[in-house]
């Protein structure tokens, strides 16, 4: 059983909620990552959702791809992702990690170093889960198989377009939970509409059986809390990037920590 899994079922055993916030590897400094992990899991995080830096991040908004710019700017690319996940596990081997991104770096990366071995590589740094958003889950059953035997989840995105084709796709090879896209368009755009949210959900489980996390327009404590009363999980990530760009080294884990455990204390009310 993944740590994903098993972060999962204790929530729902306890009647919890998970918050599952995203920040991008190497933004705003290089070497604070692991630190900033740290933080989000003493503020109450569940999984950390932790972004793999690209040039062409299609999914992403300003917002993501301007912090995705940022950390290349400062050198990080996958390899060094991966050393902040092994850093983060000499302290820390029971919060789920799942890195996001997207295929050109994966296999960019078995290129270079071998076939399977970011694999290999990402199982030994201790992460949990994968969500490329390129990979087409029609396509994914052979790597899916090849995750799970190493204890890790491949996830998929869902969104308010997606058809029951789709969803059944998804739900022949997803594990660990799936990210329902919350609004149209690329992440930190709109304003969230929870009944649209809610109308969603139950469809996407007439096919779904594993956890449905919900993010894209998430901003505060309150729409964190109305979520979390329909969602298994509750994911945010641009509002946190917007937070702390321009802020000094020194503000980085403490604002992180005050945000995300009024997120919390929001979600357990």
């Amino acid at each position: 059983m993944s740590r994903i899994t098993t972060t999962f079922t204790k929530l729902q055993e306890d009647g919890r909620k998970a918050l599952i916030p995203y920040i991008t590897a190497g933004f705003p400094f290089a070497a604070i990552t692991p630190s900033l992990m740290h933080g989000m899991v003493e503020a109450g995080a569940d999984v950390i959702e932790l972004g793999v830096p690209f040039s062409d991040p299609m999914a992403d908004g300003p917002t993501i791809q301007k912090a995705g710019d940022r950390a290349i700017a400062n050198g990080v690319g996958l390899v060094q992702v991966l050393a902040y996940v092994r850093e983060f596990r000499q302290k820390n081997q029971t919060t789920p990690v799942v890195l996001m991104g997207y295929a050109n770096p994966v296999e960019r990366y078995d290129q270079i170093h071998g076939k399977d071995r970011f694999v290999d590589d990402a199982a030994e740094a201790g992460v949990d889960g994968l969500l490329i958003v390129d990979y087409p889950p029609e396509e994914c059953e052979a790597f899916a198989a090849q995750l799970r035997a190493r204890d890790m989840d491949l996830i998929f995105l869902l969104a308010p377009t997606s058809t029951t084709e789709r969803m059944q796709q998804v739900a022949r090879v997803a594990s660990g939970y799936v990210y329902y896209v919350s609004l149209k368009g690329v992440t930190g755009s709109g304003a969230l509409d929870t009944a649209a949210v809610e109308a969603m959900l139950p469809r996407i489980r007439e096919h779904v059986s594993i956890p449905v996390g919900v993010g894209f327009g998430i901003r505060d404590a309150a729409t964190a809390q109305a979520i979390g009363r329909v969602a298994d999980a509750v994911v945010i990530g641009s509002r946190i990037i917007e937070m702390l760009d321009g802020q000094p080294h020194e503000k980085i884990v403490p604002l992180t920590i005050d945000f995300l455990r009024g997120v919390r204390k929001a979600l357990d009310a």
